[in-house]
């Protein structure tokens, strides 16, 4: 059972920030739209190579203000195996970043998925100093992949006879 999800990108101040703050509002919005009484999932974000302590970055927190998100409390963290152990299924952006927490925490291995794993699973390039059009085209990616994750973990149970 996934009652928690660490969405793992380099910085922590692009990707997983969007990823993290998307996922919760899609899971929120099925679980509303479905009526179901599921339990809450824990979410977070950190980054392999994390800008410790920065905030999101200005053109994401731009572009997710016109999506009604608000980015203003984020703070970067880094991942560490010890923070990965606390959360049941690890979102990467990249197979690069598979490798490196695999690497890193062995024992962390079967908890990885990439972001976009439902969405074709090419992984998504990171948007950090790149054009506000790369920036609003990784948002959009990142806000299918939420939206399929969501989709999943939220499905209802079929019962058969």
């Amino acid at each position: 059972m996934i009652d928690s999800i660490l969405v793992v990108c380099v910085g922590n101040i692009c990707r997983s920030p969007i990823g993290e703050r998307l996922l919760r509002k899609k899971i929120i919005t099925a679980n509303s739209d479905k009526t179901l009484r599921h339990k809450a999932i824990r979410l977070g974000s950190a980054g392999i190579g994390a800008l410790v302590g920065e905030p999101a970055d200005p053109m994401v927190c731009k572009i997710a203000a016109t999506d009604g998100l608000d980015m203003e409390d984020h703070v970067a963290q880094q991942f560490t195996p010890e923070m990965g152990k606390a959360y049941s299924l690890l979102l990467v952006m990249e197979t690069g970043h598979r490798k490196h927490i695999s690497r890193m925490a062995p024992e962390l291995s079967g908890r990885i998925m990439l972001f976009d794993h439902w969405t074709g699973a090419r992984g998504i390039p990171d948007p950090y100093r790149q054009s506000c059009e790369f920036h609003e085209t990784v948002y959009r990616r990142i806000e299918e992949a939420a939206t399929a994750w969501a989709s999943k973990l939220t499905a209802r149970k079929e019962h058969r006879a």
